[in-house]
């Protein structure tokens, strides 16, 4: 009910703002994941895996261009 107190009080964006984050990181982790496998980056794939701020960087970097 902790959850639900908050929306009501006012706190849906601090809850829609964390959960869009949320979503976005698993979204750019998943690019990373699908990138890897289309370039055969075996290695890259394990690192991303075992760290994932470096899978959530690479597959936000994957979206803009950064890293083809």
């Amino acid at each position: 009910m902790k959850l639900i107190d908050k929306i009501k009080t006012g706190g849906i964006v601090a809850v829609s703002t964390f959960l869009i984050g949320a979503l976005a990181c698993f979204a750019a982790w998943i690019t990373h994941i699908v990138t890897c496998f289309q370039n055969g980056e075996w290695g890259f794939l394990l690192v991303g895996a075992l760290f994932f701020p470096i899978a959530v960087i690479h597959g936000i970097g994957v979206w803009f261009g950064l890293w083809n």
